[in-house]
């Protein structure tokens, strides 16, 4: 994931009819997604949208640090 992924990790999708996801914009806020979503269906209401937690992916644990857990 890129750095300024990381930073924006709230994430508005569109939906395509073969149930892809397409990223439409990245946002810092879960507050500043829902609004820009609000916006979206409005304009096009015929479209799907979601707001998502993109997070970092989770390095796995070897074997020997998970036993000092």
């Amino acid at each position: 994931m890129k750095y300024q992924e990381q930073l924006t990790p709230w994430v508005v999708y569109q939906i395509t009819p073969d149930m892809q996801r397409q990223v439409v914009i990245r946002f810092r806020r879960r507050n500043d997604a829902d609004s820009y979503l609000k916006v979206l269906t409005q304009t096009r209401p015929s479209a799907k949208f979601i707001v998502a937690f993109d997070a970092p992916p989770v390095a796995a644990q070897s074997a020997s640090e998970a036993a000092l857990v």
